[in-house]
């Protein structure tokens, strides 16, 4: 879907259309949750702070947005879906895959099913939809971000490899700024430059992502759209009114994220043994620790005492305060086995 939540504001509310909106808090720490095209053209973006974007645009407008009505809209969204396909992955409330090698209706060409669930988007929804159609879940969401707003965008067999060499690595899935500037520090900026490297030096490099890399510069992603999801992690954070330095204020806090991490746990019955500690400063530069431990973590008693453990490796102090503080448990003790397949055509990808 395009700028999603940003869109459904607009149409339920004439006054909003044609005009910069962004969907987020309107206060010190707020950020942009979506904005419209049309604040997109000041450069404003999601996940930015919303001080910064009202610096970019003075005349933005602001609404705080509800998720129950974004949930209801994309349900509705997905029951266009299941007309064509029940093979359908979530990535969001925005965005998913749909394999339709096979569908419903017996359309043979994957492109003509996806215009036909554009144009009822549009029709029945009163929304927009931009799509990518290919023969695996990189190139479909490649192309879905190809022609926004509003595209349809095919990357055919015959010519994946040629529009993967001239693709900027940070066009590909897992590539983000971190590992695009190790990457241009090693002399690649495209996918022609990442099919150069031989498989052992990326690994040795990026680990096991060393191997994704190389097959992604082939055209090569063998995920099947996995339609139930397995939950990974479990976890919460919390963005600062103020920035805070004193190990008391920070132990409070650190405290309520036990408190909050356990509700959450025992509302999801989830089961994991990694407690990981992320800590973003002022400057928002970003570290995380983590802890395994043979027991499941369920309670704030046994959470405590390890993310107390986790906090001594991080450096704070007037100097370099405390920004957002986050919790979570992960390494579920069952997780689904990896499905790996082949298709030769049906993937189209909907995303924000």
């Amino acid at each position: 879907m395009d700028a999603f939540f940003a869109s459904v504001e607009q149409r339920d509310h004439p006054e909003l259309r044609g005009i910069p909106l962004a969907v987020g808090y309107d206060g010190p720490r707020g950020v942009v949750a979506t904005a419209s095209y049309e604040a997109r053209r000041f450069g404003i973006h999601s996940a930015m702070p919303m001080m910064r974007a009202k610096r970019l645009c003075p005349h933005l407008t602001i609404v705080g947005g509800s998720y129950a009505r974004y949930k209801e809209v994309s349900h509705q969204v997905h029951q266009i879906f299941h007309d064509y396909t029940d093979l359908i992955e979530p990535i969001s409330l925005d965005e998913a895959f749909l394999d339709v090698t096979e569908n419903k209706k017996n359309i043979s060409l994957a492109v003509d099913i996806a215009k036909e669930i554009r144009q009822r988007i549009r029709q029945e929804l009163q929304l927009t939809a931009s799509a990518g159609v290919s023969y695996n879940k990189l190139l479909a969401k490649i192309a879905s971000d190809w022609r926004k707003p509003d595209g349809l965008t095919t990357i055919h067999p015959d010519r994946a490899l040629d529009f993967i060499a001239n693709l900027k690595v940070e066009k590909l899935w897992g590539v983000g700024p971190r590992t695009a500037e190790r990457m241009h520090y090693m002399g690649i900026f495209t996918g022609a430059d990442l099919r150069k490297v031989p498989l052992q030096h990326l690994q040795s490099v990026f680990g096991k992502m060393g191997r994704v890399y190389y097959d992604f510069a082939r055209g090569i992603d063998l995920r099947p759209v996995e339609t139930e999801w397995v939950r990974k992690s479990v976890g919460c954070e919390r963005t600062f009114l103020t920035d805070i330095y004193k190990s008391s204020a920070i132990l409070i806090e650190l405290y309520h994220l036990c408190e909050e991490l356990e509700h959450r746990i025992s509302k999801s019955d989830f089961e994991g043994r990694t407690l990981t500690l992320k800590v973003k400063f002022s400057d928002f530069n970003q570290i995380t620790r983590s802890v395994t431990q043979q027991r499941i973590l369920t309670s704030r008693t046994d959470i405590l005492p390890l993310a107390k453990r986790l906090l001594m490796e991080v450096q704070y102090n007037t100097d370099h305060p405390i920004r957002l503080m986050g919790l979570s448990v992960s390494n579920p003790t069952q997780e689904a086995e990896a499905h790996r397949a082949e298709w030769v055509e049906g993937f189209l990808e909907f995303s924000d």
